[in-house]
């Protein structure tokens, strides 16, 4: 019986034997070096002074609205989050960390994991429904390994490839930013807002956390494709279905946050764990905590219903 090692490097094998997926990991490395070129093009160099008056302008402006009083308790609490950093920053001579930097556009470079999402998707969507549509998922199942065991190395072999691309992405942009913007503020902390004091803390540290939350809507919607190939044996039907949500969920939840407290359980409020570091949650009292639990809850359905459907499935059919 073949090991479910042996099973997943059977399915990297088929991911990485296709021209196109070495097409998607050029596209990420060039996406990476265009960023970093065109962030460089159009921010020049700030006098040593102008973050100064620009913090403090900002603080006058942070000051007035905390003074209105009309403001949602999480806003009121990211405005004094902020107001706190730029004081500790003027107080200790900590320039802000600027997009045209070394550190600046490792953080930008996450935007790109948006990109992985996508190509991950076009994976995972392809993974089941293509063995139906080419036939080999008869010779796929006469094999002596039992269905759920195939069924977990497939997405096992998808999510491995979406870290693979993660990693590839990380380390390109450290390289691409130290060529193109340097080093000289690569010992710079990160600021961070915890327990109602300002604390300096490693900004690889803040790096690796902002990859791993942005990473959270990757795992969702590729699970979600994965879900919807299996069940539907559409590959085109997965990754169009898919693509959608990616780019709509958000803004159709917030518009439904605005009026129905309801919209809280729904997947795309959860997905972006980093409105509760650097944004406000779409509806008043949610936590982290809670987006955690949905989160599981969404991603145990999904799992469960192409499990179900996969163990069913009449492969003549």
């Amino acid at each position: 019986m073949p090991s479910f090692i042996s099973l997943i490097q059977n399915e990297n094998m088929k991911i990485y034997r296709r021209m196109s997926t070495w097409v998607m990991i050029g596209l990420l490395a060039l996406a990476t070096i265009a960023g970093a070129l065109m962030i460089k093009g159009t921010h020049k160099e700030e006098a040593t002074g102008d973050w100064k008056k620009q913090i403090i302008a900002e603080n006058q402006t942070l000051k007035a609205q905390l003074s209105e009083g009309n403001m949602p308790k999480a806003y009121n609490k990211q405005l004094e989050k902020q107001l706190r950093i730029n004081e500790y920053r003027l107080e200790h001579e900590l320039k802000p960390i600027a997009s045209n930097s070394f550190w600046g556009f490792v953080v930008e470079s996450s935007n790109l994991i948006e990109f992985i999402t996508l190509f991950t998707i076009v994976i995972a969507a392809g993974s089941v429904a293509n063995e139906f549509s080419w036939g080999t998922i008869k010779l796929l199942l006469i094999r002596p390994a039992s269905r759920s065991k195939i069924l977990l190395s497939k997405y096992a072999a998808t999510i491995l490839f979406a870290v693979c691309m993660l990693l590839f992405l990380l380390i390109s942009s450290f390289i691409v930013s130290a060529v193109v913007f340097g080093v000289e503020n690569v010992r710079d902390p990160y600021l961070a807002y915890q327990d109602g004091r300002v604390v300096e803390t490693s900004m690889i540290l803040h790096v690796l956390s902002v990859y791993g939350l942005n990473s959270v809507n990757l795992v969702m919607m590729v699970t979600f494709a994965f879900m919807i190939s299996t069940v539907f044996r559409n590959s085109s039907f997965a990754i169009g279905l898919a693509i959608f949500l990616m780019f709509t969920g958000s803004q159709i939840t917030m518009l439904l946050a605005a009026k129905f407290e309801w919209a809280k359980y729904s997947l795309f409020a959860n997905t972006n764990l980093m409105q509760y570091i650097d944004g406000i949650p779409p509806v008043e009292g949610m936590t982290m905590s809670f987006s955690i639990m949905m989160l599981l809850v969404y991603f145990a359905a999904f799992n469960s219903l192409t499990w179900l459907i996969f163990k069913k499935r009449d492969i003549a059919a």
